[in-house]
């Protein structure tokens, strides 16, 4: 795996909810949470039917997401496709 290149976009955030903001608006379900450290959007992992943590970041190009799930500390980057 080569590193990831954009941990100047992880910024200090506040989450934008407390469970995915799309899915909350929908009345939907996710499976796990994401949050985009570069905003604060949390939104559903892949494993959701939504994803909407991908689709944050295809919309806005925020390259780093950390897990929202209690006891879980890693980071992915998006473009790199590595941990970070």
């Amino acid at each position: 795996m080569k590193p990831c290149t954009h941990t100047d976009f992880i910024q200090p955030v506040t989450p934008s909810s407390r469970g995915c903001e799309e899915c909350l608006t929908m009345g939907d379900r996710w499976v796990h949470l994401r949050i985009c450290l570069t905003c604060g959007h949390v939104g559903c992992c892949d494993s959701s039917k939504n994803k909407h943590a991908t689709k944050h970041f295809q919309t806005t190009e925020h390259p780093i997401v950390q897990s929202f799930e209690p006891n879980e500390q890693w980071r992915w980057c998006y473009i790199d496709k590595t941990y970070v």
